[in-house]
C-alpha cells in the first residue's frame, strides 16, 4: 500500500481509503470483516460523514459499536467524517452552531476524543466564513479537530474560505472515475471548439488542489456517473471494459485494481475513497494503490471510457 505524508498534516495516510456510508445495516461480525480487510491491506483511513445512515450519526454509530476500539487501536487509524448537510432538508448549514453541533455529535457517535479531519460537505451557497472560521478555531483549540478540508468544492468557494479560517484546507473530496473525469478531461480538451470536453465544468479545480497542497479524495470512483451504477463489468461500457480485463490478466490483478490505479497513478497523489461493503472488493481494490500503468494504459482507459484525446 502507498503511503505519503498529508500535506498539512503530520499524518501518514494510504492512497486508497475506506468509505463507510453503507455501513448501517451491517453486523457486528460483518463491520469487523470489512474493517480487518482493508487494514489488512494497508487501509488505515475510514472515511465517515454525520448524514451517513438511517439515523443522524447512523454509521459512526454502528463503527464505534462494532469495533470497540481500544485508545491504543485508535491511534493507529485516521478518522475522518463530514458536516454541513441537513437531511431532513435537504439543505446545507455550515452556520457555527451547525458545525460544532455536527462535530460534538460526531464524537460521541464514533466513541473517540478527537476526528482527525473533518470536511465541509457539500458547498452551502449561504456561507458565512467568519462563522466557519470561528467554529475551526474552537474546534481546533479544543482539541476535538485536528485538521479540516472541504468536499465537492470548487476553487472560489475554497478561496472564500480561506479568507477567514486560518487552519490549511487539506483535502477537498470530489467525484472522479475513469468515466466521470472531467476533473482531467477539460484540460486533455482544452481549446477545442465544437468538443463538450472543452468546456470547464469545474474552473480547473483539480490544478488548484495541485498548486495548493489540497489532496484530492476521489469519491464513486468506480461509478458510471451520478449514482448511476458501476461501469465495472457493465454492456454500456464494452471497450473500457476490454481494456481493463486485458490489463488485469497482465498485472496479475482484479479489473477494480486497475480502476483504483487509474486514479492512483495519477501525479496528483489523489486518494481513492472506496465505498463498497464487501470485503473481497475492498482486498481487489487496495492491489491499485501502486499500480505501474504506464502513460499509453493510462490514456487507452481514458479514451476508452469515451473522452477525446487530440
Amino acid at each position: 500500500m502507498k503511503t505519503f505524508t498529508l500535506p498539512g498534516t503530520e499524518l501518514t495516510v494510504p492512497n486508497v481509503v475506506l468509505g463507510l456510508m453503507r455501513i448501517q445495516e451491517k453486523t457486528d461480525e460483518e463491520v469487523r470483516t470489512l474493517v480487518k480487510t482493508a487494514r489488512d491491506a494497508g487501509i488505515s483511513f475510514f472515511d465517515h460523514a454525520d448524514v451517513y445512515g438511517s439515523a443522524l450519526h447512523g454509521c459512526e454509530t454502528r463503527f464505534a459499536e462494532a469495533m470497540q476500539l481500544t485508545s491504543s487501536e485508535r491511534e493507529q487509524i485516521v478518522l475522518q467524517t463530514k458536516a454541513g448537510i441537513v437531511g431532513e432538508g435537504p439543505y446545507f448549514d455550515f452556520s457555527y452552531e451547525h458545525i460544532v453541533e455536527s462535530v460534538n455529535g460526531s464524537l460521541a457517535a464514533l466513541g473517540t476524543d478527537y476526528i482527525d479531519i473533518l470536511l465541509l460537505h457539500r458547498p452551502d451557497a449561504l456561507v458565512e466564513p467568519d462563522d466557519v472560521a470561528r467554529a475551526f478555531d474552537e474546534l481546533s483549540a479544543a482539541g476535538k479537530v485536528r485538521s479540516f478540508g472541504v468536499s465537492n468544492h470548487t476553487p472560489g468557494q475554497i478561496e472564500l474560505l480561506r479568507k477567514s479560517v486560518s487552519q490549511p484546507i487539506v483535502a477537498n473530496q470530489l467525484q472522479l472515475s475513469v468515466t466521470h473525469a472531467p476533473l482531467v478531461a477539460q484540460g486533455v480538451a482544452a481549446n477545442m471548439q465544437a468538443v463538450d470536453q472543452s468546456v470547464s465544468r469545474d474552473s480547473g479545480t483539480l490544478d488548484y488542489c495541485r498548486l495548493n497542497d489540497i489532496t484530492v479524495q476521489a469519491w464513486s470512483p468506480f461509478q458510471a456517473g451520478f449514482f448511476s451504477g458501476v461501469f465495472l463489468g457493465s454492456p454500456e461500457y464494452p471497450e473500457l471494459n476490454a481494456v481493463i480485463d486485458r490489463l488485469a490478466a497482465k498485472y496479475d490483478v482484479p479489473a477494480i485494481a486497475v480502476a483504483t490505479a487509474w486514479i492512483t497513478r495519477h501525479p496528483a497523489q489523489m486518494q481513492v475513497v472506496l465505498g463498497t461493503t464487501n470485503p473481497e472488493r475492498v482486498a481487489g481494490a487496495a492491489l491499485g494503490s501502486d499500480l505501474p500503468l504506464t502513460r499509453a494504459e493510462w490514456y487507452e482507459m481514458f479514451r476508452a471510457a469515451g473522452y477525446t484525446v487530440p
